[in-house]
């Protein structure tokens, strides 16, 4: 039976709470999905708590994603009336990408502001996002020094907190929250590969034959080339690929440590950009 993977510590609970009282404070919210699993990482509890408030939808981590993939998903998240960012959170001019995109996304909540003769009032926004999305290094490029703690780890920031930006914006940070129960399992298993849930509590076996699966299908070549593996071993089973990769790895039959090693790999970018929500394989 295939493992059921879930993480909803009580510190996410309580971020739901903070956000739900906090809501009415801000302007917009700041939406981050993972532009590698763009779809996977949109938390449907945050969505329904947004609900019609202004929302600026950042697509994080784009420089690690599938470019044509993260252009699809870009146009598909406008086609429902999102304003859409796509960014690489290392980018200098993240500031003012950001500042300039969520001014779009407000822009007929401040002409009316204007209209009752109120000025050059700062934007408020929340920012949500599942863990390990990238939210503290994005909050670290805005407010232009450290201030939000960051590791390659979910559950890194707690509490909630304001911050400001030399740009005129203040901004309400909080944890990264998930939801309680994956209604579909293979949206656990792109978390778990990703990064937003803890390692501790998935099989890594069960995550490296997962990706395994996806790249025979989507992109073999970066299997092939990385593992130094021939054409042949995909008429083989994915358990047949592991082993294979694991007696390259010079790992023996020790598949668990070559498990653990092709997950570095992937979130690495050793085997290339990637994107795990294939939006053509999507039911709209």
């Amino acid at each position: 039976m295939a493992q059921i993977i879930q993480w909803f510590p009580g510190h996410m609970a309580k971020a739901f709470r903070l956000m739900r009282e906090n809501l009415r404070l801000v302007d917009v919210v700041f939406e981050l999905v993972d532009a590698r699993i763009p779809s996977s990482s949109r938390n449907p509890e945050v969505d329904k708590l947004i609900g019609s408030k202004p929302r600026l939808l950042i697509m994080t981590k784009a420089d690690l994603a599938d470019p044509d993939q993260t252009r699809l998903w870009k146009a598909y998240f406008e086609s429902e009336g999102h304003t859409v960012l796509v960014l690489d959170t290392r980018d200098p001019k993240t500031p003012q990408l950001v500042t300039k995109a969520a001014r779009r996304a407000v822009s007929s909540k401040k002409e009316a502001q204007l209209a009752r003769g109120i000025h050059d009032q700062p934007i408020r926004a929340m920012i949500s996002g599942i863990p390990n999305v990238g939210k503290s290094t994005l909050l670290n490029h805005l407010v232009m020094k450290n201030v939000a703690p960051t590791a390659d780890r979910p559950g890194v920031t707690k509490k909630v907190a304001w911050l400001k930006t030399p740009t005129k914006l203040e901004l309400l940070d909080s944890p990264g929250v998930l939801w309680p129960k994956f209604e579909d399992q293979s949206i656990g298993m792109k978390l778990a590969l990703t990064g937003a849930v803890k390692d501790a509590i998935f099989a890594k076996d069960d995550a490296a034959l997962f990706l395994i699966a996806f790249f025979r299908n989507y992109r073999p070549k970066a299997i092939i080339d990385r593992y130094h593996l021939t054409t042949e071993i995909f008429d083989e089973d994915n358990v047949q690929i592991l082993l294979a990769i694991t007696e390259k790895l010079g790992f023996k039959d020790d598949y668990d440590k070559a498990s653990e090693r092709i997950l570095i790999d992937l979130r690495k970018g050793k085997l290339g950009s990637f994107t795990l929500d294939i939006l053509e394989d999507k039911d709209v």
